[in-house]
């Protein structure tokens, strides 16, 4: 039987070995849950050729590309010109993810850093948005994102967000979307919930972040993303809406943020 809701996992890492073992079974799955179309995440370029593959094989799967953080020290750097040209794809729908992560790799900052700022350029020059991660550097990321702003507009999505409440005001300011992942619904995170209690209800959007961070019952097991259905159950009380209503204004958002995506989800 399939489900009535109609919900989008914006975050999902289809090509990690967790999931790319059973992949028309975790279609399936989604399907079932009511989470019709998905993005999965390529974190490595060296990796796009199989991201891509994914994408261009199912109607339901669109795809970006970035260098993420915690791996900027390891691969090679990114330019603006080659995220440029991987933009060209009708399936790829976002630049990243990228951004700061200072819990693991304070070490490479520098070049972190340096990654971030060429991505925010791709973002700007594609008009794609961008998708960040964060941890334990928002104050960075906050001065990074609004010197990229102060040169040239551009929109944005801060993935799996899960900082404190000065950057989700910074990004709020600038225009940007919040993304809430299983983390929201875990009994402990409150802090988080109230954030986005706080925030306008069209700057948000649902994601799995799969195979990690599976929101309860399966807390603890791998993510899939079907289980986006789980977040979407939790978080809807928090605005006063039925969880129909709160994945239908989340899917709204996420059409707008990804206007590649609902074109091709119009033209289906």
């Amino acid at each position: 039987m399939t489900s009535e809701l109609d919900l989008v996992d914006s975050h999902c890492h289809l090509d990690f070995p967790d999931l790319i073992q059973e992949t028309e079974a975790i279609l399936a799955r989604a399907k079932a849950a009511g989470v019709n179309r998905m993005v999965t995440i390529c974190t490595r370029l060296r990796n796009e050729p199989k991201v891509r593959a994914l994408a261009e094989a199912h109607a339901q799967v669109f795809y970006a590309a970035g260098t993420h953080p915690m791996s900027a020290a390891e691969e090679p750097l990114t330019s603006v010109e080659e995220l440029m040209t991987l933009a060209r794809h009708p399936k790829f729908v976002g630049i990243g993810e990228t951004g700061l992560d200072y819990h693991y790799t304070a070490d490479s900052k520098a070049i972190q850093q340096t990654s971030l700022r060429l991505h925010i350029e791709a973002a700007q020059e594609t008009g794609l948005p961008l998708i960040i991660h964060s941890r334990d550097a928002d104050a960075d990321m906050e001065a990074i994102l609004a010197e990229g702003m102060a040169r040239k507009s551009y929109s944005c999505v801060m993935h799996c967000f899960s900082s404190g409440p000065r950057l989700a005001e910074a990004a709020l300011e600038m225009g940007f979307t919040l993304s809430i992942s299983g983390i929201a619904a875990f009994p402990k995170s409150q802090d988080l919930r109230d954030i986005f209690a706080k925030a306008p209800l069209d700057r948000l959007i649902l994601e799995t972040d799969s195979p990690y961070l599976a929101p309860p019952p399966f807390r603890g097991k791998r993510n899939e993303p079907a289980y986006v259905a789980h977040t979407a159950r939790a978080l809807a009380p928090v605005f006063g809406l039925s969880v129909e209503a709160f994945a239908a204004r989340t899917t709204a958002n996420f059409d707008r943020l990804f206007p590649r995506a609902a074109r091709a989800a119009k033209a289906a």
